[in-house]
């Protein structure tokens, strides 16, 4: 009696839910590795891009010349 109570589904005797949830867990850690590998999440790209706003903003307002703003964009886009 007390073996079959210990190797139930939802113990180490079968996969069950914890088995599922297991599984489940490796498939979401998978998915997290690979779209921070693949360059899903690129916290570089959102300063670069609040960069060229701020110098589209100074270029609307006229601190800078549109030497200056080409300057600023050539310099940006290149890295």
């Amino acid at each position: 009696m007390m073996g079959s109570w210990m190797m139930g589904p939802w113990l180490m005797g079968g996969w069950g839910w914890m088995g599922f949830a297991a599984i489940l867990f490796i498939i979401l850690i998978g998915i997290g590795v690979y779209l921070f590998l693949s360059g899903y999440v690129r916290p570089g790209r959102v300063e670069e891009n609040r960069a060229l706003a701020i110098a589209r903003e100074r270029y609307a307002r006229g601190e800078i010349t549109k030497e200056e703003y080409d300057e600023i964009y050539g310099n940006l886009s290149r890295s």
